[in-house]
């Protein structure tokens, strides 16, 4: 059995009499320890997947399972301690609290979890440690997505999804970022789920989803995924 699994997954908006199919039969499977980009064009589902991968939104039909877990098939009670506890998200834009100083922010994530990281240290893995008593209002772009990763990260989750994550931040700034995703992945064992418009990022992963009109139109496993340094868009 795979760590995720996506069986015949389909979420259908229903807009007065039209009904507008989100996702419309998805099905892949992820391996734990695997960095994965989820590619497709705007209005193709990634967000929709992610969303329901994350247990946001409730699929019409069909199976999400994680660890063997049907998520699908959760309570509004159970998917709550699904996201506390097992789900580390990660937005284009960086939702800190802004009167919170970067170790703060992080804090709050670890104080509601059941087996959270050191938020200090935690941190220092995100290249922080100078700036943990920094206000976000202080800290550039970049410094604020790697608090937003970290704060994931103090999670301990078992997945890490991340929409759009360098969607605001300049090429240089979102190669740094993509770079501590890809090492997070490697040396904190962590699955990582990375949905994006950009198809050069696919070079970066161990499994690359294609989604197009709300189907997933391929799945390529990766066997050399290349360092962030070599990919030029």
């Amino acid at each position: 059995m795979a760590f995720v699994e996506f069986c015949d997954v389909r979420k259908v908006y229903k807009m007065g009499e039209i009904s507008v199919a989100a996702a419309d039969g998805m099905t892949f499977e992820i391996e734990e320890g695997e960095f994965v980009v989820v590619v497709g064009s705007s209005g193709a589902g990634k967000t929709t997947l992610l969303n329901m991968l994350g247990g946001m939104t409730v699929p019409t039909s069909g199976k999400i399972v994680l660890e063997g877990n049907e998520i699908s098939r959760f309570s509004q009670k159970d998917l709550t301690y699904y996201r506390r506890h097992d789900i580390g998200f990660v937005f284009q834009f960086y939702n800190l609290v802004q009167n919170l100083t970067a170790l703060e922010n992080v804090e709050l994530a670890s104080q509601i979890c059941v087996d959270p990281l050191d938020p200090e240290m935690v941190l220092k893995q995100v290249g922080l440690e100078e700036r943990i008593r920094n206000f976000p209002s202080q800290l550039s772009g970049g410094e604020q997505q790697r608090v937003a990763i970290a704060r994931a990260l103090a999670k301990n989750p078992k997945l890490l999804l991340c929409d759009e994550p360098i969607g605001a931040l300049d090429y240089k700034t979102s190669k740094a970022v993509l770079a501590l995703l890809q090492d997070t992945c490697k040396t904190m064992e962590k699955t990582i789920v990375l949905i994006t418009h950009n198809r050069a990022l696919t070079a970066l992963a161990d499994r690359v989803i294609t989604v197009r009109e709300g189907k997933v139109s391929s799945v390529v496993l990766n066997k050399k995924p290349s360092p962030v340094e070599s990919v030029e868009w």
